[in-house]
């Protein structure tokens, strides 16, 4: 029995030890006879000169397929009927290798030998290109498929290897790269033999930084089955795969990159392969490839290079600097029988990265297995079952991607006959580093919607951009078609796996739809393509100098870089002019000139405008527009009938049109121009009420996250020049447009406050339209970049830049068409914010703590018609020294307007942040602001953007078209997110950030609406009768709503929450650290001081980073809210004088502003203004501030005292005659008869008025020379009868005056036959005495009568059979008559004129006085004084208004006719249509 046991143990032995002979099974010796077999001569002196001949030197421009020749020595002949390889003595074979049709299991054989179906077998290309023969002086054969790994070592030394492209060529006709089973030390070369059945994987050092899937290694682990892994696998597998592991970190989650994810083991291989190196897995990595200049160190640099760029759409500037070649060379299936050991399959994986770009090439020799035996797989042929896995997991449970359709299907078998990268069949490549992006074409089985592989992912929106495109397979003969967006174009077909698509001209911004389609399909390959708008597109013609936006420049120099057009040098360009303009509903960008037909792609070029001013264009209203570079003939260079674009940002055309502008319109050019728009623009409407108010200082400015972005054009992170805003140190815009589209901007100077276009031109100016246009974006004032231009770019150019400050059309685009708008009714946002594990403050400033664990509201609108919510999803945080931690902190922040796109911010895992901090997605997918063109981010309704200073997504700030704000910050992995609102959510927010209501007492307000009364410092209580109540599901739960974070590999909310988890409830410390850790108590006081939120968040993870941003949030947040609590006082907008300036622009409390007039100008007004504490200017004392030039002012001042004059004078008089007016109301109210009394005159005053009268020549008195001394404008009736006396002629009588009697009468008749009446003060003078005698005649007359009222009347007796005589009143006097100091009060009734003449009796008065008086043609005013200017004998009115009116109670019938009127005409004008008087009325006395 023991013998038995003895034998069956011996065989079980020599079993195994056949069965671990065959799974190592390696034949050196045919290796020594077959495989690389160098003559032996060639290790020491060869007395043969030439026994290896090399083939004839190549091309060195392009590889020619080589012959090779057999070699003179001898060497083993293989006939066609059996391979008898025989050598010679020191010599060893060197077979011949000719190249044979390629099936999958066709092999390269020897001369003369036939293809045999055999498994295992190496395939190569078609048209190897191979160089046996490359052998240098050290004896190495430079063969691709050499298995000696070259001698020496790593070079650097300069002057070293130099590849030739006939090299290159060779080397990239190879399609598998090197891998050595030998050296020439003996050693094994690449082959790792530790690599078994036993022994599955063996860790790699690599010693750099290895991007891959986010994450970044500085080692790996090569594995038998099929991958490089960074991390454990699971313990056990369950097919099919699925990965990221869901279950993690309870389960492992490895990371990997997988080329052929199966159980292996290694093969075996038959004697008759032509590749006899050893099956198994081999190894090899070659660093610092940069900087190598050893032959291999160039030629895997270059070959890896090439392969990469050519094949991998975007890779056009990578330069590897560390390769990995991992290859698994004949491997079978794991459990298969021993058979099954020939049934293998050969792969290699390439990895190339520079430390940031990673990409990988997966070369499929042969695919004989599909499946092992555990995953369903036979144990013969490894088929059925599942097969292997193909694709990357990033590992940790955050991603994976699976190569679709070949990854576990039936279809895996077409890796190693489709991808065709580099032209090869079975070569696929991927860029790894970040995303996983194919780049080789991909097979669509299912008919899906497969993602597309393109670069450039962004263009500018004027068009032009070379889309490389890698997705299906294309066919040089079926039509391919580009749609982007709208627009649709026709690709050019580049290889199989290559299409070119030119970006047409896109009217649209931000994400837009591409898409494309092969032949007659659908469109089915799809992707997201970035419009970059031509304000903000990646600036691609450069301008050395500011010259270009002068109206007059000598010349302008350019520069691009020649590499964007072609590598060739040669090659030429045109430079062309193009323009813009809105003059119909559809935009019009135009042609308007080339500028230079053909030039060299040097990379530069001098523009001379004087070239130009010959130029008669047709299209010369264009005002601004763009300059254009492309190639002339793009087909010579790249093989293709297209060209590149570059274009610039938009330029102002005044160096091309200006010679035309000046024809049309005159010397004053832009003034014209500056009319026209101004004219169009007063048409539009008013746009400025509907802007959001500009802060009043920086500081606010920086922190209305909400509403506010900063401007590419002038910002004090990356682009401090501020070309159009001199002196502006930060601008800032609206982050959204409008309702109406526009924009708003607020720029500051380096005080901080405020610049404004009433103080100078270069203040802020609104914007009639956003850079961002407005939907549809294919209509005029709503296009991106252009409409803005057109509106208000270009008219501060002809209105300001091109003109003086003082001008009239630059002061009316700065204060009536695009002026500041001042910051006095500015409001500043309300603020809340979560930090730490974590803690929260709320927009009313209550700090409280609440460590729940998944999803929860943090704000949302309870308006309907502002919808907003704001979520974050919190996570436990990890353990610490001592064991888990009770507490969470914050990982994600997804938010949505009403109508808008969905962003979430999510916190990268701790491996990955090394590039990105913060993953962005936007509507599930993710986004990047790696690029200047896409740091600000525009989706529907939101705008993204990360600050300009920052590469890593470390902050992200999102705006809201309804001005809210939400920012995330990360530092060192830690989380803070804050939300900022407008005024108008005021008592309309929920959530944990609790109601903005200024009341701090409805904070914690539950989803139904009740207030729930809470302690602060009671946890437990917080966290279940208010936070709890806050958690979110995937459900939508009235009051809370639904979810809105990305769902990845099946995660749900309930994945994250958990509502039974207790966290640590007690805040201090001090009361829940143990006694044995008063370390950890003192260490928190001494990092955080009095701040308890730092204080537990130490004591709880023990982590000074973590307690270190807490404190630096928490007083972020508080600083913040107490400044924007601070109300802004300002005084606003002091409007400069026009043609002045002011000394300083500064309009806060306590400022004080000096004006300063031009040279020429004169200042009127205050000097200063200064703004007082109540936000007021001070009232001005001299009047507002005025520039007059100075014959203005010279006007002004005499026209100010004639207005003085005039306000002081008539106003005086006015008040003299109303006074006047007033006293003779009351005198006449209280007395009736009253009359104004007469100042008492002069005798000399009488003697004067009697020297201007004289008599006619033929009168028979001694005065018959008397000469009036004034001039009278009528004839005053000077007789008036004597009712009841006779009628009395006076004998002429020279006068007697008496210089002492103040008035006289004539005491001597007339002889006269003419009565009349002489009138009193009235001077005669005989001319005739005085010239003779020389003495002054006497004055003689009669005194006046007084009233009773003081008033000089004549005293007459009336008659009462006559009372109507005196009667005689001529209505012509209202209209002619003078106008006498003191007028009658009221015309005499007859009754009380004959009462008068009864009382009052004169012996002056004659019959024939009463007969003639009426003949008087003198008119009268009843209301006229009763005295003359001069103050002598009043003058009763005449009867003729009593003969025409009777008194009350009598018949209007006259009693009597009136009698003739009597004039007198002697130096007295006769009044109008008076007929001429007689002799005898001539000679009358009558006045």
């Amino acid at each position: 029995m023991r013998f038995k046991l003895f034998v069956v143990c011996v065989l079980a032995c020599g079993f195994m030890a056949y069965v671990l002979a065959n799974e190592n099974f390696s034949t050196e010796e045919l290796d020594d006879q077959v495989v690389n077999a160098i003559p032996e001569t060639l290790n020491k002196p060869n007395p043969n000169p030439n026994p290896i001949p090399k083939p004839n030197p190549k091309p060195a421009v392009k590889a020619e397929p080589v012959v090779p020749k057999k070699v003179e020595t001898p060497i083993a002949t293989i006939t066609a009927a059996k391979p008898t390889p025989k050598s010679t003595a020191g010599q060893r074979m060197i077979p011949v290798v000719h190249v044979t049709s390629r099936g999958t299991d066709d092999v390269l054989t020897v001369a003369g030998l036939k293809p045999v179906q055999t498994f295992g077998a190496l395939v190569m290309p078609n048209d190897y290109l191979g160089e046996l023969y490359d052998v240098d002086s050290s004896g190495y054969n430079w063969d691709p498929n050499n298995n000696v790994a070259p001698p020496g070592y790593p070079s650097t030394a300069a002057g070293g290897y130099t590849i030739t492209a006939a090299r290159l060529a060779e080397l990239r006709s190879t399609f598998m790269y090197w891998y050595f089973d030998k050296d020439m030390y003996g050693g094994r070369g690449d082959y790792q033999f530790d690599i078994h059945a036993s022994m599955t994987q063996l860790h790699k050092n690599l010693n750099f930084q290895l991007p891959f899937y986010g994450f970044r290694f500085n080692y790996t682990r090569l594995s038998l089955n099929g991958y490089l892994e960074f991390s454990d696998p699971p313990e056990y597998l369950t097919y099919p795969l699925v990965f990221p592991i869901k279950d993690w970190p309870a389960k492992r989650d490895p990371s990997f990159m997988g080329i052929f994810f199966s159980k292996c083991r290694v093969g075996r291989i038959y004697p008759s392969d032509i590749d006899q190196r050893t099956p198994g897995v081999y190894f090899r990595v070659e660093r610092d490839l940069m900087g190598r200049t050893d032959r291999f160190g160039v030629e895997v640099r270059e070959r890896t290079m090439w392969d990469i760029r050519q094949g991998v759409v975007g890779a056009d500037t990578f330069i590897p600097k560390h390769v990995v070649i991992a290859t698994w060379k004949n491997v079978s299936f794991a459990g298969g029988i021993d058979n099954s050991l020939f049934t293998t399959n050969t792969f290699q994986m390439v990895l190339a990265t520079d430390e940031v770009y990673t990409y990988i090439i997966y070369n499929y020799a042969v695919l004989n297995w599909l499946s092992h035996t555990e995953a369903g797989g036979d144990t013969t042929k490894g088929e059925g079952g599942v097969p292997a896995y193909v694709g990357f997991n990033a590992g940790n449970g955050t991603q994976a991607y699976e190569y679709t359709p070949y990854s576990q299907n039936m279809v895996i078998r077409d890796l190693a006959n489709r991808g065709w990268a580099n032209g090869f069949p079975g070569r696929h490549v991927f860029r790894v580093d970040e995303q996983i992006l194919i780049g080789s074409c991909n097979k669509d089985i299912d008919a899906a919607l497969l993602p597309l592989t393109f670069a450039p992912e962004s263009g500018n929106m004027l068009g032009g951009q070379v889309v490389n495109i890698t997705g299906p397979c294309f066919d040089p003969k079926i039509r391919v078609t580009c749609h982007f967006d709208t627009e649709s174009v026709l690709g050019t077909y580049v290889d199989t796996n290559r299409v070119i698509c030119v970006q047409p001209y896109l009217k649209a911004e931000g994400y837009i739809r591409f898409q494309i389609s092969v032949g007659t399909q659908r469109f089915k390959w799809r992707g997201k393509y970035f419009v970059e708008t031509p304000a903000a597109a990646t600036e691609k013609i450069f301008f050395t100098t500011d010259d270009v936006h002068k109206k007059n420049p000598n010349e302008i120099r350019i520069t691009w870089n020649q590499y964007n057009l072609t590598s060739n040098t040669n090659a030429n360009v045109m430079i062309s002019l193009w323009g813009y303009r809105e003059t119909k509903i559809e935009p019009q960008l135009e042609y308007i000139d080339v500028i230079e037909a053909s030039y060299s792609n040097s990379g530069s070029y001098v523009i001379t405008p004087s070239n130009y001013k010959l130029r008669n264009n047709v299209n010369r209203d264009m005002q601004f527009g763009f300059l254009q570079i492309n190639l002339t003939q793009p087909e010579q260079y790249s093989n293709l009938a297209i060209s590149p674009v570059l274009w610039s940002r938009p330029i102002p055309l005044a160096w091309y049109m200006a010679p035309q502008w000046e024809a049309m319109h005159g010397k004053r050019w832009p003034r014209a121009l500056c009319d026209n728009w101004i004219r169009a623009d007063r048409f539009l409407r008013n746009f400025a009420a509907d802007l959001p108010i500009c802060p009043c200082n920086l500081d606010q400015a920086v922190l209305d996250k909400g509403r506010f972005r900063p401007d590419r054009e002038c910002d004090k992170d990356s682009n401090p020049s501020c070309l159009r805003h001199r002196g502006a140190i930060h601008c800032v815009v609206s982050g959204t447009p409008v309702a109406q589209g526009a924009e708003q901007q607020c720029c500051y100077d380096r005080y901080g406050f405020l610049m404004l276009t009433y103080d100078q031109m270069w203040g802020s100016r609104p914007r009639r339209i956003h850079n961002l246009g407005k939907m549809p974006w294919n209509e005029a004032s709503k296009v991106p970049s252009l409409s803005m231009w057109f509106h208000d770019m270009r008219p501060f150019y002809s209105c300001c830049f091109w003109q003086e400050e003082q001008a009239v059309g630059c002061e009316t685009y700065r204060f009536e068409r695009r002026p500041s708008q001042d910051c006095v009714a500015y409001q500043a946002p309300g603020i809340a914010g979560v930090f730490g594990d974590p803690h929260f403050v709320t927009f009313d400033g209550t700090p409280y703590t609440f460590n729940g664990l998944g999803e929860f509201v943090l704000a949302r609108s309870v308006d309907e018609s502002n919808k907003f919510e704001v979520q974050g999803r919190f996570q436990q945080l990890p353990n610490n020294y001592y064991g888990p931690v009770g507490a969470t902190q914050l990982t994600a922040v997804a938010m949505r307007g009403n109508t808008t796109t969905t962003i979430e911010v999510r916190l990268r895992p701790l491996h990955a942040r090394w590039r990105y901090r913060l993953d962005v997605l936007a509507d599930g997918r993710r986004v990047y602001f790696d690029r200047e063109s896409l740091k600000f981010q525009h989706f529907d309704g939101v705008t993204v953007y990360t600050p300009t200073y920052l590469l890593n997504q470390s902050q992200v700030v999102v705006q809201f078209d309804a001005g809210i704000g939400v920012e995330v910050v990360e530092n060192e992995g830690f989380m803070t997110g804050r939300v900022f609102l407008p005024w108008k959510f005021i008592n309309k927010t929920a959530g944990l950030f609790g109601n903005w209501s200024f009341n701090k007492l409805d904070d914690f307000m539950l989803p139904n609406g009740q207030v729930a009364q809470l302690n602060t410092n009671d946890l437990r209580s917080i966290h279940t009768n208010f936070g709890i109540k806050w958690m979110l599901t995937d459900r939508d739960v009235p009051g809370v709503g639904a979810a809105l974070f990305t769902r990845e590999f099946g995660r749900m909310s309930s994945y994250y929450a958990n509502a039974t988890f207790q966290p640590n409830y007690v805040l201090d410390p001090a009361d829940f650290l143990p006694g044995n850790r008063s370390y950890d108590l003192e260490r928190a006081e001494e990092l955080c001081g009095e701040c308890l939120q730092c204080q537990y968040d130490y004591a709880m993870t023990l982590n000074r980073d973590l307690a270190h941003f807490t404190k630096n949030y928490y007083d972020t947040i508080v600083n913040m809210q107490a400044e924007n609590a601070v109300r802004v006082i300002s005084c606003g907008v002091l409007q400069t004088p026009r043609f002045g300036r002011k000394l300083s622009f500064d309009f806060m409390p306590g400022a004080k502003v000096s004006f300063e007039c031009n040279e020429g100008f004169i200042l009127v007004g205050d000097q200063r203004r200064e703004c007082l504490a109540n936000g007021m200017w001070n009232i001005p004392e001299y009047g507002y501030t005025e520039c007059l030039r100075e014959v203005y002012y010279t006007r002004r001042v005499a026209f100010i005292a004639i207005g003085i004059i005039f306000l002081v004078i008539c106003p005086l008089m006015l008040c003299i005659v109303c006074g006047v007016y007033r006293y003779r109301q009351k005198q006449l109210k209280e007395d009736p008869h009253w009359q104004m009394p007469v100042l008492p005159r002069s005798r000399a005053s009488s003697a004067r008025n009697l020297r201007t009268l004289n008599y006619d020549d033929d009168s028979d008195t001694d005065a018959s020379t008397l000469k009036k001394s004034r001039s009278y404008d009528k004839v005053y009736r000077t007789n008036e009868p004597l009712p009841g006396k006779p009628q009395i002629d006076f004998p002429a009588k020279k006068w007697d005056l008496d210089e002492n009697d103040e008035d006289v009468t004539s005491s001597e008749g007339s002889e006269n036959t003419n009565r009349s009446k002489l009138a009193r003060d009235i001077s005669y003078i005989n001319p005739n005495v005085t010239h003779v005698t020389g003495e002054k005649p006497k004055q003689s007359g009669r005194r006046s009568l007084r009233s009773p009222s003081g008033t000089e009347l004549d005293q007459h007796d009336v008659d009462p059979d006559h009372e109507h005589e005196d009667d005689d009143f001529d209505e012509a006097d209202v209209h002619t008559g003078t106008i006498h100091p003191a007028g009658y009060h009221q015309p005499l009734s007859p009754e009380e004129a004959d009462q008068l003449h009864r009382q009052q009796y004169s012996p002056t008065f004659s019959g024939l006085d009463s007969r003639t008086s009426g003949a008087s043609s003198i008119n009268y005013t009843p209301q006229a004084a009763t005295q003359n200017r001069f103050g002598g004998v009043p003058v009763l009115p005449s009867n003729t208004q009593y003969y025409s009116r009777p008194p009350s109670a009598v018949p209007a019938t006259p009693l009597r006719p009136a009698p003739t009127p009597l004039t007198q005409d002697t130096g007295l004008p006769s009044p109008p249509l008076a007929t001429s008087p007689t002799p005898s009325v001539q000679k009358s006395t009558e006045v």
